[in-house]
């Protein structure tokens, strides 16, 4: 079976075998797609559904839902710290926890912190999930012969931990962690460093992340091609043009992105499917040549 993928088809080709169906978005008016060799992908909230479990740990820690900004604004200031090398990931969450709780006017003690800081993690380890359309969209990318690397703002080994917990670090070729690299999205270092390790020039690679201007914009800005995920569109179709990013509302959009306005490598060099991708395949050779 030959997928609608690459290499890549000219119009009069598509048209020869199909002359009923619309000329891919990616081939009119003469338009030759780009090839696009590396795709790096942001974790919390764009393969896992971070926010909700880690929400629903605090809830359950301090018996209310309505603190959640608060406890992200606290979290996000001691991210920056451990970033700038102020203060060490090993005391990150305790410090964190502490300036939150002291924030709402309880000073606790430092073993009682440790406490309750190990309870909201087991509560949160116990409920990570991916989400529906993560493995189907990293099947499909790993068997188009796509280099992947995973670029998250997070810091220390539990990101790697939470890949290898949810199986799905198999997939990836390098993780670029900002607390060990010392610079965060949206700075142009982090995205470059992607790309050396995976050996691809910045222009033959993409980033999909569910921040605007930390993944989108700043991986545009750094020479990549950014994409937004943008879950908040659930039920509506149809790409979006937005600060000359692309714009998605599902990982299950990816495909047909890099299909019709992108080139990917030689499937004839691909490897096999991880979990089975298939039908997936079949889905977007479908859409694409509207068989």
């Amino acid at each position: 079976m030959t997928f609608g993928l690459v290499p890549f088809q000219t119009e009069a080709a598509a048209a020869e075998r199909h002359p009923h169906a619309a000329a891919p978005t990616g081939l009119l008016h003469g338009h030759r797609p780009i090839p696009i060799r590396a795709v790096s992908l942001d974790i919390d909230d764009t393969l896992i559904d971070f926010t909700s479990t880690a929400r629903q740990a605090l809830c359950d820690l301090i018996g209310r839902d309505d603190m959640w900004s608060r406890w992200q604004r606290t979290t996000d200031e001691h991210v920056a710290r451990v970033v700038a090398g102020d203060l060490s990931y090993e005391d990150m969450h305790t410090a964190r926890t502490k300036a939150f709780f002291a924030d709402l006017g309880a000073l606790l003690d430092d073993d009682l912190v440790a406490d309750l800081e190990r309870q909201r993690n087991t509560r949160l380890r116990a409920t990570w999930r991916l989400y529906d359309d993560t493995l189907p969209c990293l099947d499909w990318l790993h068997a188009a012969g796509v280099k992947l690397a995973a670029v998250t703002n997070a810091s220390g080994s539990h990101q790697r931990g939470k890949l290898e917990r949810l199986g799905i670090d198999r997939f990836f070729d390098t993780v670029v962690i900002a607390g060990e690299l010392g610079v965060a999205k949206p700075d142009p270092v982090i995205f470059h460093t992607a790309c050396a390790r995976l050996g691809v020039p910045v222009e033959a690679a993409l980033h999909v992340g569910d921040l605007l201007e930390a993944d989108a914009i700043g991986a545009r800005d750094a020479g990549l091609h950014g994409v937004w995920l943008d879950r908040s569109l659930t039920g509506r179709h149809g790409l979006r043009a937005y600060a000359g990013v692309h714009v998605i509302e599902s990982l299950a959009d990816l495909p047909e992105l890099l299909v019709t306005e992108y080139r990917t490598p030689d499937l004839s060099a691909a490897p096999a499917p991880i979990s089975g991708a298939a039908g997936l395949w079949a889905n977007i050779s479908s859409r694409h040549y509207g068989r």
